[in-house]
């Protein structure tokens, strides 16, 4: 069984919660990124794209219903969102095939 992998966070700006004692958060724009890696699920370079990574905050925490580190987030990228999952209120079933051809 394969296990789902664990995305973070790469996103355009950053600010400090100081509730939190001074925890960096993502704010602007974010994408999922998988550690070790220097592009994000989508493609676009880290560098170049000037994106501030975020290994401590998971992709979930960004969803705005989780109230965890989406304070400051304006847009989620969509292609990252159907890669690295959006499972939401407003999100749609995933696909599934019901009588398959044989």
């Amino acid at each position: 069984m394969a296990r789902a992998k664990q995305y973070a966070v790469a996103a355009s700006g950053q600010w400090t919660d100081e509730e939190e004692g001074r925890r960096r958060l993502p704010a602007g724009e974010v994408h999922a990124w998988e550690p070790g890696l220097n592009q994000t699920v989508c493609g676009l370079s880290l560098s170049r794209s000037q994106l501030i990574r975020f290994a401590h905050v998971t992709w979930p925490e960004t969803f705005p219903e989780s109230g965890g580190a989406a304070d400051r987030v304006q847009r989620m990228c969509p292609r990252c969102a159907s890669v690295a999952g959006r499972r939401g209120g407003d999100a749609r079933p995933r696909w599934h095939r019901t009588n398959p051809r044989p």
